[in-house]
Formats: C-alpha cells, sequence, structure tokens
C-alpha cells in the first residue's frame, strides 16, 4: 500500500475507534453473542434485533484495541438494514478477506477496506475478526432457533 492510502485507511479505523458505531440499546434481541479474544483481552457483547429477516436494530459494545473496536462498528455500519443472507455474504467476505483468501473479494468494500491492512499483523487478524465471529455465531445461532440465548465465542476455538 501507498502511504496515502494507508493514512486514509489509518483515519477510518481511528474514526470508527473513537465514535463507535451500534452503540444504541436493543430491547429485544433475535440474537444475542459474547465474544472474547484471549490473545489480547477484547470483548464484544453483540445484540441483534431482526425483523422481516432484515437487521432493524443492533447493538455492538467492543472493549479492547483499536482495531476490535473498529472492526465492530464498521459491522454494525454495514448489516443494518441487510437480511440474513446479506449478512452471512458479508461476513463470508470480512473473513475471507483478514485470513488472506483474496477469491472473490469485491473491489470497494466501503469503510471495511480499511481492515486489509490488519493482514500485514496477523496477531491482529483476531482482534479485526472478533465481531464478524460473533456475528456468525449469533447468525448459526437464530437460524437453529435459538438466537436470543447469548451463546459465547472464542477467537481461540
Amino acid at each position: 500500500m501507498n502511504e496515502r492510502l494507508d493514512d486514509l485507511y489509518r483515519d477510518i479505523i481511528l474514526d470508527h475507534y473513537r465514535s463507535p458505531r451500534g452503540r444504541n440499546p436493543v430491547d429485544r434481541p433475535d440474537i444475542a453473542t459474547d465474544g472474547y479474544n484471549p490473545s489480547c483481552g477484547d470483548e464484544v457483547e453483540l445484540k441483534v434485533e431482526i425483523d422481516q429477516d432484515r437487521v432493524k436494530n443492533i447493538h455492538v459494545d467492543c472493549r479492547g484495541c483499536a482495531i476490535s473496536v473498529a472492526s465492530g462498528s464498521m459491522l454494525a455500519e454495514v448489516i443494518k438494514g441487510k437480511s440474513i443472507d446479506e449478512i452471512k455474504e458479508i461476513s463470508h467476505v470480512v473473513r475471507a478477506m483478514l485470513k488472506g483468501d483474496t477469491d472473490d473479494i469485491p473491489e470497494d468494500l466501503g469503510d471495511l477496506d480499511a481492515l486489509k491492512g490488519v493482514r500485514q499483523f496477523p496477531v491482529r487478524i483476531k482482534c479485526a475478526l472478533l465481531a464478524w465471529l460473533a456475528l456468525i455465531e449469533g447468525v448459526k445461532n437464530f437460524e437453529e432457533g435459538h438466537g436470543a440465548d447469548g451463546s459465547s465465542i472464542s477467537t481461540e476455538e
């Protein structure tokens, strides 16, 4: 990446870290998942309200490093209004992008593009993935009929 692009991505990460999206409470979640990244102590609480197969409200409370908080904020911004199938596709794309599997990655992912640089720091990949893994687990549980039961995930699993 060139220096100007690095600066832009850094600015996007810092904006999401300093002003995280998705902090409003969700009173009646259909999906509730907590996540933990033992390698650096990041934690996430994710609650999603679904209305007619679309995300109506989302609450993402990430506590930890800038990458983890920014990634959770981006998740909240990106999935609001999306269908369950769209959420699963976006989660797949983000996971593949962070793991370095660049097949089938769209050209422009909006602010999510800023997470591409995380691949340069393998120890930070779990930080960026934490909220997304919580979402993937929550959607799986929702589809199995117990999404609001409050599951937990770890990046070590």
